[in-house]
């Protein structure tokens, strides 16, 4: 291990940091600290540019995040971790000193994915580097890592796209079920996915959520409704007398499962609607209802 400096203070994060905030933070230090903007002290640059990179591979990882949360660097050392069992993080980083070391190719830089949008961290390798390797020595070639971003109905159905690598194009398939941070394995490289939010659908790993809203009258009477789903809109029947906040189920219409047969769930949110305009004889409907503690 390369630092017993805090790894939480090596990025400036807190705990509570997001995934997403930590790989600001890393790519924000990375950046500041490579070895080409400290000629003057590239020694110490370097030094610090391996506690970076260190850091983010395990707060980055969701296992090995957790497993310094509760033992602190001790898990990383041989024995270390829980006590009276062997760690299974022992010796994980593998001689690596972070990602840079797994998106390096020797075939010069460039985005071979043209002008489509990218946001991962990997790629500031080839910003510095062209293709070389930032600690010298000899090593093995590595497989390089991009990241593309879709759609989220793209990366609930799935989608092929076509790319430029190493100037041939070529198609790849993304296929459906796909989720945010998720790695694909194409052989010659290996692609990260970023998924762009729906402005109707959230997701949570397969199931799919919507908020729904209905008309005061009808949560009271009751009835049907259309409801929209990743494949189309369906009707479901509301019960006389529906709260504000209720949830729905409806089974198989999330998104497929990625490993595996079936899909998630989708929920529906019921929200109910104030009426903002009355008429006199709406008022008058209410007020009585409002007599009789309705």
């Amino acid at each position: 291990m390369a630092t017993n400096t805090d790894y939480y203070e090596i990025l400036g994060v807190g705990k509570s940091a997001s995934t997403d905030e930590i790989k600001k933070a890393y790519r924000k230090q990375a950046l500041a600290w490579h070895p080409d903007r400290h000629k003057d002290d590239k020694e110490a640059a370097e030094k610090k540019f391996k506690e970076i990179n260190e850091a983010y591979q395990v707060l980055s990882d969701p296992q090995k995040k957790s497993a310094y949360d509760q033992f602190g660097h001790a898990a990383f050392a041989p024995g270390g971790g829980a006590s009276g069992g062997g760690n299974p993080f022992a010796g994980g980083f593998g001689g690596q000193s972070g990602p840079f070391t797994y998106t390096y190719t020797t075939g010069g830089s460039g985005n071979p994915f043209g002008n489509m949008d990218f946001g991962d961290p990997f790629d500031i390798f080839e910003q510095f580097f062209g293709g070389g390797n930032p600690f010298g020595g000899a090593r093995a070639r590595q497989v390089p890592r991009y990241s593309i971003q879709i759609d989220f109905m793209e990366a609930v159905k799935g989608v092929s796209k076509e790319v430029s690598i190493g100037g041939k194009k070529r198609k790849i398939k993304i296929p459906a079920g796909i989720y945010e941070g998720a790695t694909i394995d194409f052989g010659d490289f290996r692609l990260s996915v970023s998924v762009r939010p729906d402005k109707i659908f959230e997701r949570q790993d397969d199931d799919i959520y919507v908020a729904v809203g209905i008309p005061f009258s009808l949560a009271v009477l009751g009835g049907e409704i259309k409801v929209p789903t990743i494949d189309e809109d369906v009707k479901i029947r509301v019960r006389p007398g529906t709260q504000s906040g209720t949830m729905m189920r409806l089974r198989e219409r999330g998104a497929p499962h990625l490993h595996g047969r079936g899909k998630g769930d989708e929920y529906v949110r019921i929200n109910i609607r104030t009426p903002e305009k009355l008429n006199r004889d709406q008022k008058n409907l209410i007020e009585e209802m409002k007599e009789e503690g309705l």
